[in-house]
């Protein structure tokens, strides 16, 4: 359990577990111990290199928005740091978008990505997702004293009072439009989708995104032989809110991750 020195930023990670590099990138207002219920799973295979990222949990803001683009150029920077030829990835939510941007960005560092419960465009998000995303700012965070994530916020942050800096941030940055699809079509990383079956991105913009990603195109021949290197996991019985602490998340990442997967010749 360290920090890292990368772009002007003191990035906490934490490491569990033997085995192939894997990193968590934890979803919005979150730190590390999103991951807490499935990390012994993972940990039990890999070596889990778990990241709190920019203002949130122990790495403190530093003087910059709140950027996917910028926080994936942090994680690469820490994989470079840690001496890593490549790593997997996986990341929930927000961590989700900053997990596909480092592929997009820095695609030679990454093994295999993982993107849970996370749009490939902003409208991939319902309506009503998508209605309250301008809510969060300071005054919203000033409601949040007293909730669980403000609980742990003031325990292990260096600065517990950029609390309602971190809302106001991750305002900003939610309400900005983005559309990566074109840089999505264009990856060769092996990716695999997790999606709730009640997420908060919608069930066709699922199917998009794995389209993209080369899926859902044609049947995969009765040996599997025509099967994408990307797969789509859709979890029954979850939504965007308790994915990230079911036992269904690494019974379907694992194998994705350990398995051999065909990649485009």
């Amino acid at each position: 359990m360290s920090y890292a020195e990368v772009n002007g930023l003191r990035l906490w990670w934490e490491e569990h577990g033997e085995g192939p590099p894997l990193l968590l990138l934890h979803g919005g207002f979150g730190a590390v111990e999103m991951f807490s219920a499935i990390l012994p799973a993972l940990a039990g295979r890999r070596r889990v290199i778990a990241v709190d990222l920019k203002g949130h949990g122990r790495t403190a803001d530093v003087d910059r928005p709140l950027r996917f683009e910028s926080m994936a150029d942090d994680v690469a920077a820490l994989v470079t740091r840690l001496g890593l030829a490549e790593a997997d990835l996986l990341g929930y939510s927000l961590g989700g978008g900053v997990a596909l941007r480092t592929a997009i960005q820095h695609p030679a560092l990454v093994r295999r990505l993982v993107v849970v419960s996370a749009p490939c465009r902003r409208q991939g998000w319902y309506p009503e997702v998508l209605a309250g995303m301008p809510e969060p700012d300071e005054e919203a965070g000033e409601r949040m004293r007293g909730t669980p994530p403000h609980q742990l916020y003031t325990r292990i942050a260096p600065r517990p009072e950029d609390w309602p800096t971190l809302w106001a941030k991750t305002g900003e940055l939610l309400r900005r439009d983005y559309d990566w699809s074109a840089e999505v079509a264009a990856l060769v990383v092996p990716t695999l989708l997790v999606f709730a079956d009640a997420d908060s991105v919608s069930t066709a913009h699922m199917v998009e995104f794995f389209g993209l990603l080369g899926g859902g195109h044609r049947d995969a021949g009765w040996d599997g032989a025509d099967r994408p290197a990307s797969r789509l996991a859709v979890l029954p019985g979850l939504t965007h809110y308790d994915i990230a602490a079911s036992p269904a998340l690494p019974a379907a990442v694992l194998p994705f991750l350990t398995h051999p997967v065909a990649t485009p010749g």
